[in-house]
């Protein structure tokens, strides 16, 4: 709960050192530039709001690993929620608008997220988890959407080593393996996700690993 706060904070804190420029930067996601991953948290902020006060009274079916499912394919120019979500950031024009809408339901997010009692079932996707759960498979949505936002940002403040930790935890526990100990955790989430190819040499530390990556989160 307390991790899912601060990555959170965090995040939230980068978006708001950003320039205006910066908004035109691309991101490390592929295809979308900064203002478009500022536009998808804004999204999940909600996300995070509605299902916090979305009760379950069934037991569990996720927990923080299972909430994640593989795709076999990355989302393209073709994906409904992608494309929708570009028209929706270029009608913002201003970034500042953009900027504040994040903060005010940022905010409201990290105050829901700080009050819901941790043993709460909550319901999402048609399934059920604890609050709990759900706010640290989060960690991991956080830790790598920062890492996106900073990606031609060098100067920006990077995420916490504890959410990198965490964010690196889960991501091994959804791919069913770890990745080799000499891997920085930023390396193995970034490499694990296909956010970018790995070298020579990380091809030989990954060895037959290369062939099960990227893992792509749905």
């Amino acid at each position: 709960m307390d991790l899912f706060s601060r990555t959170w904070t965090d995040l939230l804190t980068a978006v708001g050192d950003l320039t205006d420029d910066d908004f035109a930067r691309p991101s490390g996601c592929a295809g979308w530039l900064v203002r478009d991953l500022v536009c998808h948290l804004v999204i999940d902020a909600q996300d995070v709001l509605i299902t916090l006060v979305t009760p379950a009274d069934t037991e569990p079916t996720r927990d923080a690993v299972t909430y994640w499912t593989i795709d076999d394919h990355r989302p393209g120019e073709d994906d409904p929620l992608a494309a929708l979500t570009v028209r929706l950031a270029a009608a913002y024009e201003d970034p500042g608008l953009l900027r504040f809408h994040l903060d005010d339901v940022g905010s409201a997010a990290g105050r829901a997220a700080r009050l819901v009692d941790p043993a709460l079932r909550v319901g999402t996707r048609d399934e059920v988890l604890t609050a709990g759960d759900y706010l640290d498979a989060y960690v991991l949505e956080w830790t790598l959407h920062h890492l996106d936002l900073i990606a031609c940002l060098p100067e920006a403040p990077r995420p916490s080593a504890e959410g990198l930790s965490r964010a690196r935890e889960l991501l091994e526990s959804i791919a069913g393996a770890a990745f080799p100990a000499a891997l920085r955790d930023t390396d193995a989430l970034l490499l694990g996700t296909g956010r970018r190819a790995p070298d020579a040499a990380e091809r030989a530390t990954l060895g037959e690993m290369t062939d099960r990556l990227p893992v792509v989160l749905g």
